[in-house]
């Protein structure tokens, strides 16, 4: 199987609210293993339908990429509640290469979401799950971890953002 091209900062796609899925099918299927793929080759822990491409609620996260059994696939996930607790880790992401800063965001969340054949779930994640799971909604919702950023933070990687929007329009 052949991974798919990551969409990078500056590509609008990547600031586009996704579409709900509605068809539960093979393309959807054959799509979720592709982005599981992609994940995978590009070392990540975390891939939203966005970042290749395609404006649908779909994002795949393994926390532990060494293990298999640790991967989750959302389908319309919607973050339901979230701790008040609070944590500040850095963060970085496939679609914004060569930047990392550190975001605050709750430690444990509650969020529904469908499988790849339409059940539908509730979980509670803490943690890294957490993390990642919230990374990759904010995708969903044409939201982006330098938008949480601090304000010196944002100031310092600027020129870096300005080059690679510029390559994200090109590619």
């Amino acid at each position: 199987m052949r991974s798919l091209r990551i969409r990078i900062y500056g590509d609008d796609i990547l600031r586009a609210e996704s579409a709900e899925v509605e068809k539960f099918d093979g393309e959807l299927g054959e799509l979720i293993e592709k982005m599981v793929e992609t994940m995978i080759v590009e070392d990540g822990v975390g891939l939203a339908a966005p970042q290749v491409g395609v404006s649908r609620r779909i994002a795949v996260v393994n926390p532990d990429p060494q293990n298999p059994d640790t991967l989750l696939t959302l389908v319309n996930p919607r973050i339901r509640s979230c701790s008040d607790e609070t944590d500040c880790v850095e963060e970085g992401c496939l679609s914004v290469p060569g930047i990392r800063g550190r975001v605050e965001r709750p430690i444990a969340i509650e969020v529904e979401y469908q499988d790849r054949h339409g059940g539908r779930h509730c979980v509670k994640v803490v943690g890294l799950v957490s993390r990642i799971m919230q990374h990759e909604v904010d995708h969903l919702d044409g939201v982006l971890f330098v938008d949480r950023l601090s304000f010196g933070r944002k100031t310092l990687v600027k020129g870096r953002l300005r080059d690679l929007a510029r390559k994200g329009k090109r590619e």
